[in-house]
């Protein structure tokens, strides 16, 4: 999730809705990255979900399903609010379950 909206960010930066509207491939890669972060929310324990309430797992979820199946409801307004408001959000609070990879190390 922490890697998609990592990329998710990286591709709205310092662009405008009406770029990404008209733009093929970043709308593309922007809705590739959010049903990714959709399906591992999906695939993380409802026991880890319920201990971190203040993620909103549901929508989540939900809206990597309307990207995945419902190709005629998904709405770019929607979708770069997604991408520009809640992606960061979300990823500010993935930062402290998530453990940072340890560093490598001096002989490699």
């Amino acid at each position: 999730m922490r890697n998609a909206c990592d990329l998710v960010i990286r591709f709205v930066d310092g662009r405008t809705f009406d770029q990404y509207r008209t733009d093929p491939l970043l709308r593309s890669g922007v809705e590739r990255q959010i049903e990714i972060v959709g399906e591992a929310a999906r695939r993380i324990s409802r026991a880890f979900r319920d201990a971190h309430p203040e993620i909103a797992w549901r929508p989540i979820v939900a809206q990597r399903h309307i990207l995945a199946h419902e190709y005629g409801e998904v709405e770019d307004d929607l979708v770069w609010r997604v991408a520009t408001t809640h992606i960061p959000a979300l990823r500010a609070l993935l930062d402290p379950l998530v453990p940072s990879p340890p560093p490598p190390s001096s002989s490699e």
